[in-house]
C-alpha cells in the first residue's frame, strides 16, 4: 500500500475526521496506485503513462496543467466527501475545466455506453418479452436524456462561456445554467434497481454483474462529472460574470 502525505478536510465539526487526499508532491504512480479508477482522467487529460519518480508538480508543469486544478479533479473523482473550492482556481483554469468537460462526454459516448449497451444486450438474449421491452425502454430514455444533456452544454453553456471568456457577453447566464441542471444519474440508478432487484435470475445472471459493474462505475463518474460542474465550473463564470 503506497504511504502519502495526506490533508484535513475541515467541512464541520460533525464530518467524519480527516480523507487522505492527494498533493502536489506525490508520485504520479503513487496516485495511479491509491485509485487505478483515475487512469481514465489522465487519458482524458491527455497525460501519457512513463512517469518515473515524477511528481503530480512535475507532470502538471511538463503538460501546462494548473496543478490546483488537476489534484482537485482527481480528488474530486476518488473521494465522494471531497468538496473542492473554487476561490483556489483562476479565471485561466476556466478553459481547461470546459475542455475536461467536453472530453468526458466523448469519453461516455464512445468508450463506457458502447460497453454498457453491449453487455445490456447480452444480459437480455434469453429474456421474455416484457422484461426486455423493460430494461431497453429505461436505458434508451437514459441514454435519450443523457445526449441532450449533453448536446445543451455543448451547443448552448460551454460556447456562452467561451466567449465571456473572449470578451463577449452573449445572451445567458449561469443562473439559467443552474436552474436547468439535471440529475443525469436518477434513470440510471432505476435501471440499476430493476437489475438487482425484479429481474428473475435465471436471465444472464453473469454477465448482469457486468452490468451492474459498469453502472456503478458511470454512476461514480458521473456524480463527479456533476460536481466538476457545480463546485468550480459555475462558480468561475459567475465570478467572471458579475466582474464584467
Amino acid at each position: 500500500m503506497c504511504t502519502f502525505a495526506h490533508e484535513r478536510i475541515n467541512k464541520n465539526e460533525s464530518m467524519r475526521e480527516s480523507l487522505f487526499l492527494y498533493s502536489a508532491h506525490m508520485k504520479m504512480a503513487d496516485i495511479i496506485a491509491a485509485d487505478p479508477g483515475l487512469l481514465s482522467i489522465f487519458k482524458r487529460l491527455n497525460i501519457r503513462l512513463g512517469f518515473g519518480d515524477a511528481t503530480a508538480a512535475d507532470i502538471c508543469k511538463r503538460y501546462k496543467l494548473s496543478a490546483n486544478l488537476f489534484l482537485m479533479i482527481c480528488n474530486m473523482y476518488s473521494f465522494s466527501d471531497y468538496v473542492p473550492i473554487a476561490d483556489n482556481l483562476k479565471e485561466s483554469d476556466t478553459k481547461k475545466i470546459i475542455d475536461h468537460l467536453k472530453t468526458s462526454h466523448n469519453y461516455y459516448v464512445q468508450n463506457d455506453f458502447p460497453r454498457l449497451h453491449k453487455n445490456i444486450h447480452l444480459m437480455m438474449e434469453k429474456c421474455d418479452d416484457v422484461n426486455n421491452r423493460t430494461i431497453n425502454k429505461f436505458y434508451d430514455d437514459y441514454q435519450d436524456e443523457l445526449d441532450k444533456h449533453f448536446s445543451y452544454e455543448e451547443k448552448i453553456v460551454f460556447p456562452y462561456i467561451e466567449e465571456l471568456l473572449s470578451g463577449r457577453r452573449g445572451d445567458y447566464s449561469m443562473d439559467k445554467f443552474k436552474r436547468r441542471h439535471s440529475n443525469v444519474n436518477e434513470k440510471l440508478g432505476d435501471l440499476k434497481n430493476i437489475i438487482i432487484k425484479y429481474l428473475p435470475d435465471k436471465y444472464g445472471s453473469n454477465v448482469r454483474y457486468d452490468v451492474l459493474q459498469d453502472i456503478y462505475r458511470i454512476e461514480k463518474d458521473l456524480l463527479a462529472h456533476t460536481m466538476v460542474e457545480d463546485k468550480l465550473l459555475i462558480p468561475l463564470v459567475s465570478k467572471k460574470e458579475r466582474d464584467e
